[in-house]
């Protein structure tokens, strides 16, 4: 189907854009919704009032989620060269934390139920019940 689309309506050029309107010239956020019925189809999928820009924000917050992804790589797949319009994305980061906090919660709980592996400290000569005692 994509090839169809291909050797029909897009011109022979690397330049070219794979999807055009009608006419030829290129898709913007203006004519998008209109052209391909976005309102029919989000509707018809059951998720009314979704908006376009919804599944890039979508995308970008799941790949900030991804284990690895720094500020730079987001940055570079959302096609940014400023770091305040990928910190948007970052908000996902505070459900890392959450996640970060409890594992350390845990470990520290864990560590607690452990037996101590050290001696017990000796009381010094003069110390302790035996030394009150005299």
């Amino acid at each position: 189907m994509l090839k169809q689309h291909v050797d029909r309506r897009v011109r022979d050029a690397p330049d070219a854009f794979v999807f055009t309107g009608e006419s030829g010239r290129t898709i913007w956020r203006g004519n998008f919704n209109q052209l391909v019925k976005w309102s029919d189809a989000v509707t018809a999928i059951g998720a009314p009032g979704l908006h376009f820009h919804d599944l890039r924000h979508t995308g970008n917050t799941l790949a900030s989620r991804a284990p690895g992804a720094s500020l730079r790589d987001i940055m570079a797949r959302m096609g940014h060269d400023s770091a305040r319009a990928a910190l948007i994305y970052q908000h996902a980061n505070r459900e890392a934390d959450q996640g970060i906090a409890d594992a350390i919660d845990k470990a520290v709980k864990a560590a607690r139920r452990k037996p101590s592996k050290r001696k017990p400290k000796r009381a010094a000569e003069g110390d302790g019940p035996a030394a009150e005692a005299s």
